[in-house]
């Protein structure tokens, strides 16, 4: 394909955009966002006092019409819904009416399994019913400067003849002590009298198993008498090691993430650092309402990473390895 980008920003459309984790490391990486469109007020309201400038649209998406739109790329965290079956035009009426030249969008791992597989079979038959050739691979977080494992599927659809390739993980792994070096003090979550004594017992980089046998009983309930128990139940993370995945609320039991030496939940800006968020980024709206947004996003600078090889692709094609397309499910079991 003949490159006309000479000189230009790369633009990007985003759908879902949730609190800017995506849009943030696409501006990081030189694109500029002509449109967002998200349906929640909180992550609406971040958006548009992090950057007014932005057009963002506070809006259903499927009362938004794209005809006329263009972008080169259309970027989207969208849920497992808008890729069912049932659901696919829902999910990719913006790819057909934009026509961008690359079409990225991220889910959870687990949507590889989703439906048996037939959500997968719809996204890629669907995609390549429109004219793209469609790609998909896990990235790990922690392999692209992220103090975090964090593992997502990052489908990228390109039109013929536009190559792409994904990043190359990082040589070096930042851990939670890097990422969190004077973070500002903020406001956060707490820990129950009750839980505070429980987690007391727990080592740096431990978990339940590491209390005495007469505490894990208290606080595992009948999940003691299971076989094997849950390792991610009382989690402690230690310094020298990234984080675990961060979920939506930080006090939930079968997701602890407790701090490695104060016996508390990470704080607001804790979890932003974790996601790779500047401190300049500000979240609005109650203290459940920020973890939620910020244990939503895709990681910055996983999204950075991603983003510099969309540059790649459209500014300096030559410099993209041929990459095959890939012709069938992989199987990631």
């Amino acid at each position: 394909m003949k490159n006309s980008m000479k000189g230009k920003k790369p633009t990007v459309i985003e759908l879902f955009a949730g609190a800017g984790g995506m849009a943030l490391g696409l501006e990081k990486a030189g694109f500029e966002t002509k449109m967002l469109v998200e349906y929640d007020k909180d992550c609406v309201a971040t958006l548009r006092k992090n950057r007014p400038k932005w057009n963002v649209i506070h809006d259903d998406i499927h009362e938004i019409s794209f005809k006329g739109m263009n972008a080169d790329v259309v970027t989207g965290g969208f849920p497992c819904q808008a890729f069912s079956h049932a659901g696919h035009k829902l999910g990719f009426r913006s790819v057909k009416e934009i026509r961008p030249k690359i079409f990225l969008a991220e889910n959870v791992e687990a949507i590889l399994r989703n439906q048996d597989g037939k959500t997968i079979e719809t996204i890629m038959d669907v995609l390549g019913s429109f004219g793209y050739d469609v790609r998909y691979e896990i990235l790990n977080a922690v392999d692209y400067n992220v103090a975090q494992k964090r593992k997502r599927v990052i489908f990228i659809g390109t039109k013929k003849g536009v190559r792409f390739q994904y990043p190359k993980p990082s040589k070096k792994k930042v851990t939670l002590g890097d990422a969190l070096k004077d973070v500002p003090k903020s406001e956060g979550s707490t820990y129950s009298d009750e839980k505070i004594k429980l987690l007391k017992h727990v080592p740096a980089g431990g978990s339940w198993v590491d209390m005495p046998v007469d505490v894990q009983k208290k606080y595992m309930g009948k999940s003691f008498y299971s076989t094997g128990g849950r390792r991610g139940m009382g989690r402690r993370i230690a310094w020298d090691e990234p984080c675990l995945t961060l979920t939506c609320s930080p006090g939930q039991k079968m997701t602890e993430r407790c701090h490695p030496v104060e016996v508390r939940p990470f704080t607001i800006r804790e979890y932003a650092r974790i996601q790779s968020f500047p401190d300049s980024w500000k979240f609005v709206g109650s203290i459940s309402s920020r973890y939620k947004q910020i244990g939503n996003a895709v990681p910055v600078n996983l999204a950075k990473a991603v983003a510099k090889e969309l540059v790649k692709s459209l500014l300096h094609p030559k410099l993209v390895a041929t990459v095959k397309v890939q012709s069938k499910i992989k199987d990631f079991k």
